[in-house]
């Protein structure tokens, strides 16, 4: 690993770099949650997160990705669903590490697939957070609306209504 990073071998870790971008638009995702919170202002926590998914056999991967970018957490997921093994996620939760290390890397490095609008949305709400903007209802309902046009399985309702929350 030290020598793929190492300056004399900078044609490698393009390889590398090339590798985490293809990797990311197979198997990464850009997502944000919304967690009901009653100690927020509005009800409502906004949760962005950068996650990779991967069986138990390829955990190792994750580890390698961790240790790229210096930042996140690898955990767990015991349901198989349809899989014969544990699933693991590597996840980044942080707001500094997803502004100052996730969103940097993908701006140079751009995603080839559909993901690629979700992390042009991503980034977006990152910015307006880093301004505190999620803060205030206005900024909430801008967010809430960036969101339901990311890439989701579900279709979203809305939130917000007025200064009421509804679900």
């Amino acid at each position: 690993m030290k020598k793929l990073f190492s300056k004399g071998n900078q044609q490698e870790r393009l390889k590398f770099i090339g590798w985490i971008v293809g990797f990311v638009d197979g198997e990464g995702c850009f997502t944000i949650s919304l967690h009901k919170n009653s100690t927020t202002s509005f009800g409502w926590q906004i949760m962005p997160e950068f996650i990779l998914s991967q069986g138990e056999k390829s955990r190792e991967v994750l580890e390698t990705v961790k240790d790229f970018f210096k930042c996140g957490y690898i955990s767990v997921n015991h349901r198989h669903d349809n899989h014969r093994e544990d699933l693991y996620r590597y996840c980044v939760k942080s707001q500094a590490d997803l502004r100052d290390k996730i969103i940097p890397f993908f701006q140079e490095n751009a995603l080839l697939t559909s993901k690629k609008n979700d992390f042009e949305i991503f980034s977006k709400v990152i910015d307006l957070m880093s301004k505190k903007e999620h803060l205030q209802l206005k900024g909430v309902e801008k967010i809430i609306g960036m969101i339901g046009e990311m890439n989701t399985k579900k279709k979203r309702q809305m939130i917000l209504k007025s200064s009421e929350t509804i679900r």
